[in-house]
């Protein structure tokens, strides 16, 4: 890897794995439809005008109910979802969690037939799931299952994005893609937020939050990204995966004071080793390669 490849990698693992925190704080003064709102829309607006002067955006046109499916299942449920979680439960706790989705993405692609699953990949599949029923089991209080578990969907939703982006979207695009897929979904939440606006003064930590998360997690995110695509290739993007949920416990455990015990610890081992196994490239000759490569998470 190019020292600017590098470069890249390092400064997109710190960014995907700042949202848990800066989630975590931002849901104390707003609503997480509110929050959205707030991410769709900024990073809808900062992305669109580079589209439309790339001319990314007039291929969508053709492709609105794919590009509709994508921005539900990547940002529109996934988002909504994730930001109440984060109510309920510790922000390095979520990364961790989160991290499982190559996990479902692996077995999507086996039950789609565009990829199969050898001895390898079923052990990862397998060591994956242990982790997170060791997180769920031994980390997560009663009051927090709940919040754990709807954590399922946004686990499905990333998975179930890329999918989508590689079957249906893949020849538009990507940054139009992206751009508009924010900009359907702050479309959809803005009759929503309105009725779920702030009901007293918010912080200027959750202000820098938002905003941090918008312009930073979103906008320059999704640039970096595709920079670090054209530089190092899509299977290296994979190690990304690896990179985020370490960064999420890191600022978790170091800002907020979390708690992370021997159980977090060994699930999080599981997890990552799950993840790397099962995103192997299959041993038979012929097999084809790993999937496409991931989008932004958190």
């Amino acid at each position: 890897m190019t020292r600017r490849g590098w470069i890249l990698f390092i400064a997109l693992g710190i960014i995907w794995g700042i949202p848990y925190l800066l989630i975590k704080v931002a849901v104390r003064d707003v609503s997480p439809p509110f929050l959205v709102l707030m991410r769709t829309g900024g990073g809808a607006l900062l992305l669109l005008p580079i589209a439309g002067a790339r001319g990314e955006l007039r291929p969508l046109v053709h492709h609105w109910k794919a590009l509709a499916a994508f921005s539900l299942s990547e940002m529109g449920l996934p988002w909504l979802i994730l930001f109440n979680a984060e109510r309920h439960l510790p922000s390095s706790l979520t990364g961790l969690l989160i991290s499982a989705v190559p996990l479902v993405g692996a077995l999507l692609a086996w039950l789609s037939g565009s990829d199969r699953i050898d001895t390898r990949r079923l052990a990862g599949l397998l060591l994956g799931i242990a982790g997170v029923g060791l997180l769920v089991g031994f980390a997560i209080g009663g009051s927090q299952v709940l919040a754990a578990v709807s954590l399922l969907v946004v686990v499905v939703g990333y998975a179930v994005g890329p999918w989508i982006l590689s079957r249906h979207l893949a020849s538009l695009p990507p940054l139009g893609v992206i751009a508009g897929a924010l900009a359907l979904c702050a479309v959809v939440y803005a009759p929503i937020a309105a009725f779920q606006l702030p009901s007293r003064a918010v912080s200027a930590a959750a202000i820098e939050s938002i905003a941090t998360l918008t312009v930073v997690c979103t906008a320059v995110a999704f640039l970096v990204f595709f920079a670090l695509v054209g530089e190092v290739g899509a299977m290296r993007m994979t190690l990304i995966t690896y990179v985020n949920p370490a960064v999420a416990v890191l600022l978790g455990v170091t800002v907020l004071g979390e708690h992370f015990g021997v159980a977090t610890g060994v699930g999080f081992v599981l997890i990552l080793s799950g993840c790397f196994l099962a995103t192997r490239p299959a041993t038979s000759p012929g097999s084809p390669a790993v999937a496409a490569p991931p989008v932004p998470e958190p």
